[in-house]
């Protein structure tokens, strides 16, 4: 009896471990339920996930943690794409059925609008699930046919031209009887010698569709602006001559005009007048007769390095209209034209955008500006698109009324230990170690 009294304590605290133990187990499952919901998507699994990718039919299977660009392709498929690092906008597409994680992007490249319509970047966005989507600006999608490498070029400088202190104009002359295809508002990279890349726009229009083939290469004219610190603008300005070997690939990009009977309203800040020129140039060749207004954006009046080519423009095309526009001209100068930001000059003539087709291209702090003005005053728009990659960025906004709402921009910078709540940019950091130049973070071009 003594002995079965000693044990009987020794048996209850085992009995209240075991009540405290399954009382922790259900507190735990219950938190666990309770934060599901705020907590972050696995980005991938061990089963492999099946894509269908539009038109084609194309299927295949991604691995776990592979982007859609990747499992592309991976299987073979020529996807577009150019910076795989969610800046350029050139891979995106719609997801129609499934769900994915959209990953680390430029919030420029994809908007809330953009986000609220299914759309997505295939480098960035992993799918979480079997995924239906449609790849934006191709014919048709094959199982098993490689993509076609981008063309790398050779070329020398043929002339340069200093227009402003710090600006220079370049023409690269390709080899006899070379020809490149592009649309006008396209652009080329420059390749360095350790493989580095620096993106300038054609500031000429294409050659005339019309006009017998020469047996001369093709000239490409650029507009390089001196940036401080930076290493191929640095070499334009100090050590580069005429017969220099210039070697780059192209072209790419999506800033082109659209086909419609809209008004254009052109807004260009600094050297984003270049793939404008020749955007204009092409419009003016084959007879458009749209109502075509250019706002121009340059700090002072001297860094309209190519006004009297623009004011000619406007003599001989009666649908053509240029803004200049000064942001940095001091109270007591000559200046009689229009000053401020680009962007609110326009919006000053044109505060209903409805119905106008508007092209901006210039610095990420000039068009992100403009954009976060147009949506404060509620500019309605049809779509968004990014065909450049960073760090210079083009937008053409399409403006249709009733069509949907220009999404805001995130802010600038987040408090010291608070969290980014900006709704177009994850939260994560950039996969594989991928980040957006410094430069590109601080609002200016990486020459």
């Amino acid at each position: 009896a003594d002995v079965r009294q000693a044990a009987l304590p020794d048996a209850r605290w085992i009995v209240a471990l075991g009540v405290l133990a399954l009382i922790g187990t259900l507190i735990g499952a219950t938190a666990l339920l309770f934060l599901m919901p705020w907590l972050p998507p696995r980005r991938g699994g061990r089963a492999p996930i099946q894509l269908t990718m539009h038109p084609g039919p194309v299927r295949l299977a991604a691995r776990p943690g592979e982007t859609l660009l990747e499992a592309g392709l991976r299987a073979g498929v020529a996807l577009p794409y150019d910076c795989r690092a969610g800046g350029c906008g050139v891979c995106v597409c719609t997801v129609l059925h499934g769900r994915v994680d959209q990953g680390a992007y430029q919030p420029a490249a994809l908007t809330e609008a953009m986000r609220a319509r299914g759309q997505a970047l295939m480098c960035c966005a992993v799918a979480l699930d079997d995924v239906d989507l449609e790849v934006e600006g191709v014919g048709a999608l094959s199982l098993g046919a490689a993509a076609a490498p981008l063309r790398r070029w050779h070329a020398r400088v043929q002339a340069m031209q200093r227009l402003s202190p710090d600006l220079m104009r370049v023409h690269l002359a390709l080899p006899a009887g070379e020809h490149i295809a592009f649309v006008a508002g396209q652009y080329i990279n420059i390749l360095l010698d350790d493989g580095a890349k620096r993106a300038f726009s054609f500031a000429n229009a294409p050659p005339d569709p019309q006009a017998a083939p020469s047996t001369a290469g093709d000239v490409i004219e650029l507009h390089v602006r001196l940036i401080p610190g930076g290493r191929f603008t640095t070499q334009v300005f100090e050590t580069m001559k005429v017969g220099d070997a210039i070697e780059f690939e192209g072209p790419l990009g999506r800033f082109t005009l659209q086909d419609s009977q809209r008004p254009i309203l052109f807004v260009a800040g600094a050297t984003g007048f270049a793939p404008v020129k020749s955007i204009l140039e092409d419009a003016f060749r084959r007879g458009v007769q749209r109502p075509m207004t250019l706002y121009w954006g340059v700090r002072t009046a001297a860094d309209l390095y190519l006004l009297d080519e623009v004011e000619r423009w406007q003599r001989e095309h009666a649908n053509f209209r240029f803004v200049p526009v000064l942001s940095a001209a001091d109270a007591d100068t000559a200046w009689a034209g229009r000053r401020g930001l680009v962007h609110e000059a326009m919006l000053a003539d044109h505060p209903d955008l409805r119905g106008h087709e508007v092209y901006a291209c210039g610095v990420p702090v000039m068009v992100e500006s403009a954009r976060r003005e147009w949506f404060i005053r509620g500019t309605e728009v049809e779509r968004v698109a990014l065909p450049r990659s960073l760090p210079r960025i083009a937008q053409v906004w399409e403006t249709l009324g009733g069509s949907g709402r220009l999404s805001p921009p995130p802010r600038a910078s987040a408090a010291p230990g608070r969290r980014r709540t900006a709704p177009a940019r994850s939260a994560r950091p950039p996969s594989a170690g991928r980040r957006a130049p410094r430069c590109a973070a601080r609002g200016r071009r990486c020459r």
